[in-house]
């Protein structure tokens, strides 16, 4: 084998065309390159000449395309000679469509008689197994064989439970050892994969009531670790997935906590921040470090620092698995958030070590885009990267029994790749769920080819954060001295009627609206709202906040909350906590207790939106027909009429009332006959209020209003 010591270097960077890149010493005017091809020497046509600095470039044609998984020797008139490295053809479309693999069988595939191992390595010479035992000692290297598509494949007789194992690659004369990108289970901190029977993870499954529309929906987002850690969380396996198993849990005050406190609040689906492999907390001190989990690894596996026994390959699966179920009896539906968009190192995943450049975007110049933020963009728009995405969503689905994804970054993947995936979880859950940050962020993809919400009319099926939504209520995310409708601005009441309404001027239907004020990005609203007025009364900022809530809950579309919203929660002023510690992360569950009034009054809002379906229209087509804007320059106010056959009630009157130590008469439509049912401090659902149809609006916060 040649040494990768090269004075000179050659690239494959179309099917039919060789990149010659030269120092300028070895240049002439009769320049001559030549390929070894099964020991024959074939001229190159050098097409175009470039100067590059201190190297000449010689773009060289080919007569006939060449064979991937050789290597190849390139020479020039004075006999020097390097290697013929593969070089951007990884990313053009006849080298996609030539190695699309459309198997199912990647990953390792085992039984007690025998185990198959298969991974695409497309343009690598060599691929071998490495076989280690459990305790990290090397059995033994395998050489596979080289099959359709650019797999390479090898199956061994015997019973491998348990072995450890990885593959190592020979591409461009280099070796590398790379963890299966399929691996389903992997060792401490992912430095293995390891060979499982999945039939041993088995857990039984609970199927929770269909949801009849995807307006039903109520997401309700948390932090595994966050959800448990706090010391008076009254759950043991704290930081745990155990501690999502743990009922009838409860707080030194009495007030209740863990998934009861979350079945009582009354919303439908739990999103969890990523759950699969992810960098930079050690699995073996997890307590040691905190992170989000936005650092992706190994997409199959789960993580392991949220385990009881992280070394234990089943453990952490059966847990996981136990976790969903344990949601799922409780009739709460499991969303898991994924990162599809980048991944930690690029430079160590093992998408590089594979298939150097294929699985990453690069801008026209050949360097590596950067929209993320982090370094790398995944190419999702390539098949194989279409594929990986696509096979990922099916096994969670399949194997962990998931009802939905949220798309991390969402807008660097394509339209394409998202309504495939969309296909294929509706095929296994037809009430699934996606939902994803549609960002326009600069990755080199077409604008149109983009999953951003401009183009949401082209992911019709998919719901998106309405960002529009968040900063016209509370203020923008991105300028904390911005105003908005909750702190007066009366300049958005034309923009609060459209987002009220589905934001119909974004998206198709209300569905693809997930409408929030907070997430576990940036501050949490009552951090910026201490920023923002830090003279401002307590009372006055809670009503503001429970104002801000209360849009979310009553207007149409998908609401969204942040876990510990219902009770104020902070993070001590961090604005971007993803590795801050426990102490700025936790769900304080004393506050649970300190604030309940807010909590009953929160937990009161999601009761009225399932009760009366004049709240989750289904469609914009309704949403037209039944509700209306009133013209009172102070207040945001409208009517939904003639819902009697979506709830209990005909007519409703919503009022959201921004405005402090100001009130203003307000004539609700008709006579008699009218109850109040939501004031800005409390829910009168059990024991509605008979009003005059002329009424006092007096506090900063949202009145509700029926008849029949």
């Amino acid at each position: 084998m040649l040494s990768i010591n090269r004075r000179f270097q050659a690239f494959l960077d179309k099917m039919n065309e060789i990149a010659v890149i030269m120092p300028k010493e070895f240049d002439s005017e009769n320049k001559t390159f030549f390929i070894k091809i099964d020991q024959n020497h074939e001229a190159l046509s050098i097409v175009e000449k470039i100067d590059i600095g201190k190297q000449i470039k010689y773009v060289c044609s080919l007569s006939n395309p060449l064979s991937f998984g050789k290597t190849y020797i390139i020479s020039d008139e004075d006999g020097l000679e390097t290697d013929l490295q593969i070089g951007a053809v990884i990313r053009s479309d006849e080298f996609d469509k030539k190695f699309y693999y459309d198997g199912n069988d990647l990953g390792a595939n085992y039984t007690k008689e025998k185990t198959e191992w298969k991974v695409w390595a497309p343009t690598a010479t060599i691929v071998k197994l490495r076989i280690y035992r459990s305790d990290g000692t090397q059995v033994d290297n395998f050489h596979m064989i080289r099959c359709e598509k650019g797999t390479w494949s090898i199956t061994l007789d015997g019973d491998f439970e348990g072995y450890y194992y990885t593959f190592l690659a020979c591409i461009n004369l280099v070796w590398n050892e790379a963890v299966d990108p399929y691996a389903r289970a992997v060792s401490i901190n992912g430095e293995y994969g390891i060979i499982i029977d999945q039939s041993l993870t088995n857990v039984p499954i609970i199927i929770p009531p269909a949801l009849n529309q995807k307006t039903d929906t109520i997401i309700y987002e948390v932090h595994v670790r966050d959800f448990s850690i706090h010391e008076n969380s009254g759950m043991k396996n704290k930081g745990q997935y155990d501690a999502w198993t743990e009922l009838n849990t409860k707080n030194s005050q009495g007030d209740s906590t863990g998934i009861s406190y979350l079945k009582e609040l009354g919303v439908t689906h739990i999103e969890l921040l990523p759950v699969n492999d992810f960098e930079e907390v050690d699995e073996q001190k997890p307590f040691e470090a905190y992170n989000w989990g936005y650092n992706p690894l190994h997409y199959f596996a789960p993580e392991g620092s949220y385990s009881a026994a992280p070394e234990n390959p089943y453990k952490r699966i059966i847990e996981l698995k136990t976790l969903i179920q344990s949601l799922h009896k409780q009739n709460l539906r499991v969303i898991i958030d994924v990162v599809f968009n980048h991944v930690y190192s690029k430079e160590n995943s093992s998408f590089e070590k594979l298939l150097p450049g294929y699985y990453f975007r690069h801008d026209e110049n050949g360097m590596p885009s950067n929209g993320t933020g982090v370094g790398n963009d995944l190419a999702s728009e390539r098949l194989m990267v279409k594929k990986f995405i696509a096979d990922c969503v099916k096994y969670w689905m399949n194997e962990f029994d998931i009802d939905g994804f949220r798309f991390d970054l969402m807008g660097i993947l394509d339209v394409k790749t998202m309504n495939e995936v969309q296909k294929e979880v509706l095929q296994i859950k037809e009430d699934a769920i996606l939902l994803g940050e549609g960002w326009d962020l600069l990755t080199p993809l077409p604008y149109v080819e983009k999953a951003i919400i401009p183009n949401a009319h082209k992911l019709p099926t998919i719901s998106f954060f309405n960002d529009q939504f968040r900063d016209v209520i509370k203020g923008s995310t991105f300028s904390v001295h911005d105003r908005g409708f909750v702190y007066e601005n009366l300049d958005t009441l034309e923009q609060m009627k459209a987002l009220i309404t589905g934001s119909p001027t974004m998206f198709h239907e209300p569905h693809q609206s997930i409408n929030y004020v907070e997430s576990h990005d940036n501050h949490t609203m009552w951090d910026r709202f201490l920023t923002f007025a830090d003279a401002e009364s307590e009372e006055i900022r809670k009503a503001r906040h429970r104002l801000a809530t209360s849009i979310v809950l009553l207007s149409q579309g998908i609401p969204f909350l942040h876990g510990g919203q219902e009770f104020f929660r902070t993070k001590n002023g961090v604005e971007n906590s993803y590795n801050s510690p426990d102490e700025i992360n936790h769900l304080n569950w004393d506050e649970r207790s300190k604030q309940k009034e807010n909590v009953e009054y929160i937990k009161g809002l999601i009761k009225l939106r399932k009760l009366h379906g004049g709240f989750r229209l289904s469609s914009q087509e309704l949403i037209n027909k039944h509700v209306y804007f009133n013209d009172y320059p102070h207040l945001l106010s409208y009517e939904i009429e003639n819902v009697g056959a979506y709830g209990p009630w005909e007519r409703l009157v919503v009022i959201h009332h921004p405005h402090c130590n100001k009130s203003y008469q307000f004539k609700l439509p008709g006579n008699k006959g009218w109850k109040q049912i939501v004031s800005p401090s409390s829910i009168l659902l059990d024991q509605p209020i008979d009003v005059d149809n002329k009424i006092e609006i007096r506090e900063i916060g949202t009145y509700v209003f029926c008849k029949n």
